[in-house]
């Protein structure tokens, strides 16, 4: 799927209104969808395995099918799969080529939890989710959550390692739903800003605001984190009932106004510079949409904040 430049600029020029909620409704519809097919499984599982690439918005779509199934009569619970990291074996853990701690491999996970987890809660028995301290990169001794599903209740588990063999691949009974930002914007045929650019930005925009993490940092995270994609989430994506696109129209025009300044701090060292200025060079090429327009429960309120779904 692409969007043509000269019709989002059209449209945030004309009724930028009007277009933010046209595109927040169609990305609804898929919201809906991923409900509808759900309940259809609820009967062979009441576990939901949400997967998606950094920046794909996974924790606002795993609330927003919480939000509709809770509207369907359905009682859901969304858990980030964060929760279950493990403490780092900085000696025996899982390394990056370059021998570093390879904070994006699924055997950061405790696997063995969420197995025994999954299984307690399809025969209604009490779980006990751990916390995560990620400032301290360790997990939160006796700090639990208990979770124990009622009656046709249904448990959304959202994470990157969600498709995974070493847990999707135990548990095929589950549904599966992989979401990610795809759509690139063309320009006269050519491509202007592509699908991998919005999840740079979204992060990048996330990182400062939330995680306290300036553009440097999270640039220089950036190309792991694709390696990681490419090792450890894109294989399995085929391996889901449901995918999608979290892309929305309007992004780029509203996500220029936060991107763009920190963008232009990068030194002319850093050795992503040269798509940087592509980048930069890309962002003026869109008419600029005022963020207050962006409705609280968007998506784009996961990275800006604002929003209705815990980012403030």
């Amino acid at each position: 799927m692409s969007y043509l430049l000269i019709e989002i600029n059209r449209r945030a020029a004309s009724d930028p209104a009007a277009f933010l909620a046209e595109s927040d409704a169609s990305y609804q519809r898929h919201v809906c969808q991923a409900a509808e097919r759900i309940l259809q499984n609820r009967a062979r599982s009441p576990i939901v395995l949400l997967s998606g690439p950094s920046g794909s918005g996974k924790t606002t779509t795993a609330l927003k099918i919480e939000e509709e199934l809770r509207r369907r009569g359905v009682g859901t619970h969304a858990i980030a799969l964060d929760n279950y990291f493990q403490t780092p074996d900085r000696v025996n853990g899982p390394k990056t080529p370059d021998g570093d701690y390879d904070y994006e491999s699924p055997r950061c996970l405790d696997m063995a939890l969420l197995h025994e987890h999954f299984s307690a809660l399809e025969r209604g028995e009490e779980i006990a989710i751990p916390q995560f301290d990620f400032a301290h990169q360790r997990r939160m001794e006796g700090a639990v959550t208990p979770l124990r599903l009622g009656q046709d209740e249904i448990a959304i588990f959202e994470g990157i390692h969600a498709l995974n063999d070493d847990l999707a691949g135990q548990h095929p009974e589950a549904f599966k739903v992989y979401i990610s930002a795809r759509s690139n914007i063309l320009r006269l045929g050519k491509v202007v800003f592509k699908g991998t650019w919005m999840r740079l930005t979204r992060r990048a925009v996330r990182d400062l605001l939330f995680r306290g993490t300036d553009v440097a940092g999270t640039l220089a995270m950036w190309d792991n984190v694709r390696r990681g994609e490419k090792m450890y989430i894109s294989p399995f994506k085929n391996r889901a009932d449901l995918i999608f696109d979290s892309s929305l129209p309007y992004e780029v025009n509203v996500l220029r106004q936060y991107a763009e300044p920190l963008f232009q701090q990068i030194p002319a060292e850093n050795v992503r510079r040269r798509e940087i200025l592509e980048m930069i060079w890309a962002f003026d090429r869109f008419v600029p949409i005022d963020s207050e327009l962006v409705a609280k429960d968007s998506l784009i309120r996961e990275f800006i904040g604002g929003g209705s779904y815990g980012r403030h």
